[in-house]
């Protein structure tokens, strides 16, 4: 029988500026009882890490640019917000009253760049995107290894549409340890087919799954231990950058 857990670590506390995301996991998988062991692959939501690094921002401190002020009159959005979201932003892949979908400094296509106001305190406080998400990625699994001495991966998971298709999932936006590919291009399948395309993107199938237990809401639980996944190669080399599509990949952006 193939057989996955995952665990949502409850009781987490508020995340700070400042805060080291590490021994918050640490003593949050102790106090529930849950061992850090080889192999185990933490799921971490963006918004923990955006915190932890400082990247909450208070519209009434920024002051918007002569561009924000024309994409503001043009999606009818704060031109604060959006002068929050042009920072973040390398291209504009569209702007209008109903949206504003943008490709971000590090390759994401995504709705306002990832800025996001949910679970952040204050009535005008925003969050961005770790400015290296991989490299947050990296630097935390480094530092749990270092206080367990167990070889896990770090995923850190954000929430995106998809295209033709309703309601929103788990992506992930920055990993560590980590392939996060199953390629099947060149294997045979049950009735000896050559499998031509079939590249899984199971980063994102895990970071999917765990938020089955993380919740979007109030359940305050942004972090998930996922145990015994056999499908996955342990391999610090990849980083999430290699999930973004490339323009003449891209099957979608011309439908825009």
């Amino acid at each position: 029988m193939q057989e996955i857990r995952i665990m949502g670590l409850e009781g987490f506390p508020l995340v700070k500026t400042g805060d080291d995301l590490a021994v918050l996991i640490i003593q949050a998988a102790e106090k529930e009882q849950v061992s850090i062991d080889d192999g185990d692959i933490l799921v971490v939501s963006q918004k923990v890490v955006s915190k932890a690094n400082g990247r909450v921002t208070q519209l009434k401190t920024v002051k918007p640019s002569k561009k924000a002020l024309a994409v503001a009159r043009k999606t009818s959005k704060d031109p604060r917000f959006v002068e929050l979201v042009l920072e973040e932003t390398a291209n504009i892949v569209k702007a209008s009253a109903e949206i504003l979908i943008v490709e971000n400094k590090g390759g994401l296509v995504c709705i306002n760049s990832g800025v996001d106001k949910s679970n952040v305190p204050g009535v005008d406080s925003y969050t961005s995107l770790p400015q290296d998400s991989d490299e947050s990625a990296r630097k935390l699994r480094t530092q749990i290894m270092r206080l367990t001495g167990r070889k896990v991966a770090v995923i850190i998971c954000d929430t995106y549409s998809r295209p033709f298709r309703r309601g929103q999932v788990e992506f992930a936006i920055g990993l560590a340890g980590i392939h996060p590919f199953k390629d099947y291009r060149g294997k045979r399948d049950l009735y000896h087919h050559l499998l031509r395309v079939k590249n899984v993107a199971v980063a994102d199938e895990i970071a999917a799954a765990a938020e089955l237990v993380m919740g979007q809401g109030d359940e305050g639980i942004p972090i998930a231990i996922v145990k015994n996944v056999k499908r996955v190669e342990r391999d610090g080399s990849f980083s999430a950058e290699s999930l973004n599509i490339s323009r003449e990949e891209d099957l979608f952006r011309e439908t825009l």
